[in-house]
């Protein structure tokens, strides 16, 4: 299934059910695993297993695959592997704890190492 039909299909399930905060993250440059993260949050445990069921069946329904689902026994965290897409559903709390959005959202920028020389460097080299 294409990216961005698989990515609507994810979206709207979570809308279904209410999902807050719904963000879509681009990681083509930064992972080689998943071209999307979707992040939601739940109000509830029970939400949260909900919006994941959402998900599972929406992609199903749609002849997409869903290659698994984590952590819907507490519910508080619940993860959706899509193949190219990876939806995390968690609760408010948890959600702001891990501010994966953060994580995700920045490249990670290369610093170059600034070559400080030493007083004694200096001098050996003056001889």
């Amino acid at each position: 299934m294409q990216l961005a039909k698989l990515q609507k299909i994810a979206v709207a399930a979570l809308e279904d059910i209410k999902a807050k905060d719904i963000a879509v993250l681009n990681t083509t440059k930064l992972t080689a695993l998943f071209d999307r993260i979707i992040v939601a949050t739940g109000d509830s445990n029970r939400q949260t297993k909900a919006l994941a069921r959402s998900v599972y069946d929406k992609v199903k329904e749609a002849g997409g695959d869903v290659i698994g689902i984590e952590g819907e026994e507490s519910g508080e965290w619940v993860l959706v592997d899509l193949g190219d897409i990876v939806i995390h559903i968690m609760l408010p709390t948890v959600r702001a704890h891990y501010n994966l959005e953060e994580l995700w959202q920045t490249v990670p920028k290369r610093t170059k190492k600034k070559v400080v020389e030493s007083d004694t460097a200096k001098d050996a080299d003056a001889e």
